[in-house]
């Protein structure tokens, strides 16, 4: 990931080899902070205030110091003029600072990874893997902590086995989401994703294709559905903020179609982007 610019509370626009968290910070010692990444096109961010709404939400989930929105928006508009008329990725995080000192705010603006679009083009392979489904406070349903070790040991288990991405499956078969995207799959005119009861991130991306869905001829249905009811389906694709729509063409070793939903949503989330 190649940085182009760095933002951080107190200091404002900083160079990105320069360090902007102390060691005693606990976002560091302790994983306790909260963060949000989206897209950047042509230098305007994707849906900002969505993402803030969630950064805010994640912090009050885990108990972090009054999220500053005004003061993580001027840090996000310093670095975006860095991205130019290219897109970019921006990341803005929330820590809880040192013990009994200030939080801080940081943005992070990057280049969107290469491998993306390559993956893209090829369709992405997936495994299943058994993750836990967050239906109780303590294992924060649905937030966004820099605490990512299992999704991290996850996707690198489903690259050990010849696979892109990982699929998190609770005891009982049910299909949750990917490490970091959202899933869905068709069959027919119908879109299926798993639902929010679930435990599982609310994306920003996730909403905006239930909002794009019908106005290409497809309905959407959310609900608890089997690993099998992806593996029978006409395509899959997961979502997300950087991947965007990415096509699944295969889950398990099983060879999954690829149809039209993933191209067609992919075009106008992009789109959509752009006209923002």
């Amino acid at each position: 990931m190649t940085v182009r610019a760095v933002a951080a509370t107190g200091r404002g626009l900083c160079s990105p080899d320069e360090p902007v968290v102390r060691a005693d910070d606990e976002a560091l010692l302790r994983g306790r902070a909260a963060f949000e990444t989206l897209r950047v096109y042509s230098g305007r961010p994707f849906r900002l205030d969505a993402h803030l709404d969630r950064l805010e939400a994640s912090a009050r989930h885990i108990e972090l110091p009054q999220l500053e929105r005004a003061e993580l928006a001027e840090l996000a508009a310093l670095v975006l003029p860095h991205a130019g008329a290219a897109d970019a990725v921006l990341r803005l995080v929330w820590t809880g600072g040192s013990a009994g000192g200030p939080p801080t705010g940081i943005a992070l603006l990057s280049d969107v990874p290469a491998w993306i679009e390559e993956t893209r083009a090829r369709g992405a392979r997936a495994v299943s893997l058994l993750g836990v489904r967050a239906v109780v406070p303590w294992l924060l349903p649905g937030v966004k902590s820099t605490s990512y070790a299992v999704n991290m040991a996850a996707e690198a288990e489903a690259k050990r086995r010849g696979a892109d991405e990982a699929v998190f499956v609770d005891a009982a078969g049910i299909v949750l989401e990917g490490t970091v995207t959202n899933l869905w799959w068709r069959n027919g005119g119908t879109l299926y994703t798993p639902s929010l009861d679930l435990g599982i991130l609310a994306g920003v991306t996730r909403a905006a294709l239930l909002e794009l869905a019908p106005s290409h001829g497809y309905s959407v249905e959310e609900g608890a559905y089997p690993v099998q009811s992806v593996l029978e389906a006409e395509e899959a694709f997961t979502s997300s903020s950087v991947r965007e729509v990415m096509p699944v063409v295969e889950l398990d070793g099983r060879v999954l179609g690829r149809g039209p939903a993933a191209d067609e949503l992919q075009a106008a989330l992009r789109a959509l982007g752009h006209a923002a």
